[in-house]
């Protein structure tokens, strides 16, 4: 068998092989990370995300959740996709639905992990008794942590990882291996005074630089969030239906962002910038057909009509603006029905 070292460089040809832009490889040891963690915890800042709190500081510790882990693999991928309608004319038009860049095309965790499994099939045909263990946000890594770590980039002001070469449009995924292979440098930090990020978050969720207070985050609000939409922060949520990029937008690492050459992360059936009354009178049949594949299924139809009845309560008082949400006015869901309420009265007040 090779050297550790020339293994370690045989598996970031593999990756680029496979379609990864970087390939990093950290130590499993993150005791700050693990406290930062711990403290944001206790604040209560992960909100209704109660997976955050029962794994606890097992995120931090990868060699408790797969006995045996010595090193974490990292790996990331563009997904920003070409000939997409510009995230900035899609939010300057009010009467447009913003869906967050990740989620235009095929779930990311099902291409990503596809790959990685393939990643670690080729390790382990060349080390017979090693063990592999692949994760996209499928089980408690401190995935930003490790990717610093493994020299991917460093955490920003936002709490995403920014790349110097690459900016912050990439997904990351982790193999766990028992492998001893060499570590990478850590990634430093380049943020510097810029606090762009801070000041344009619409709901002020960056509570401090490196801080995210994700009961604030629109990503939260519109994806992990199951109930209703806390009232005080509808209007800053302005057309946003799924998810948030404010922060990524913003950021002048981004003038270094790839476009993606991936296929599966292309948007599908016009999510890029269709109108909120169009995606309000999708069926539940159509919801389901749409988004086939998607990381918006997830949500559910129920919370995809919260989130469309927010927007449409801050787009322009227009008749078929009006007349989709009276559509829904007796739907059978309280919390569809709820949102719906008071989209109308915004309308009512303008009249």
């Amino acid at each position: 068998m090779d050297s550790y070292a020339q293994l370690a460089e045989r598996i970031r040809t593999w990756g680029r092989e496979l379609g990864f832009q970087q390939i990093g490889i950290a130590d499993v040891a993150i005791p700050e990370d693990e406290a930062r963690l711990m403290h944001w915890l206790e604040l209560g800042r992960h909100g209704e995300m109660e997976y955050m709190q029962r794994h606890g500081r097992r995120r931090a510790r990868p060699d408790e959740l797969i006995p045996g882990t010595v090193r974490v693999i990292s790996a990331r991928m563009d997904y920003l996709p070409p000939q997409t309608r510009p995230a900035a004319e899609v939010l300057e038009d009010p009467s447009l639905g913003y869906v967050s860049r990740y989620a235009l095309g095929r779930d990311y965790h099902k291409t990503m992990r596809r790959r990685l499994a393939r990643l670690a099939e080729k390790i382990e045909a060349e080390v017979a008794d090693s063990s592999h263990r692949v994760f996209v946000d499928s089980g408690p890594v401190l995935e930003k942590a490790f990717a610093r770590q493994a020299g991917l980039g460093w955490i920003g002001k936002h709490t995403n990882v920014i790349n110097s070469r690459a900016g912050s449009w990439f997904f990351l995924g982790e193999i766990l291996t028992t492998l001893p292979l060499p570590i990478d440098e850590p990634a430093s930090e380049h943020c510097g005074s810029c606090r762009a990020c801070i000041d344009v978050c619409p709901t002020q969720a960056i509570v401090a630089p490196f801080e995210l207070d994700a009961t604030r985050c629109i990503s939260y609000l519109t994806i992990e969030l199951r109930g209703p939409i806390p009232v005080e922060f509808r209007e800053a949520i302005g057309n946003r239906v799924y998810g948030c990029d404010d922060c990524q937008l913003v950021c002048p690492w981004n003038k270094f962002a790839r476009m993606t050459s991936e296929l599966d992360f292309a948007p599908r059936h016009a999510l890029d910038g269709s109108t909120l009354v169009a995606l309000f009178e999708w069926t539940e049949a159509e919801f389901l057909r749409k988004t086939e594949g998607s990381a918006i299924r997830r949500i559910g139809y129920e919370c995809w009509l919260r989130n469309v009845a927010v927007a449409l309560g801050n787009a322009p008082t227009t008749p078929p603006v009006v007349a989709a949400l009276e559509a829904r006015r007796e739907h059978p869901s309280a919390l569809v029905r709820e949102h719906v309420e008071w989209a109308l009265q915004r309308h009512t007040a303008r009249a």
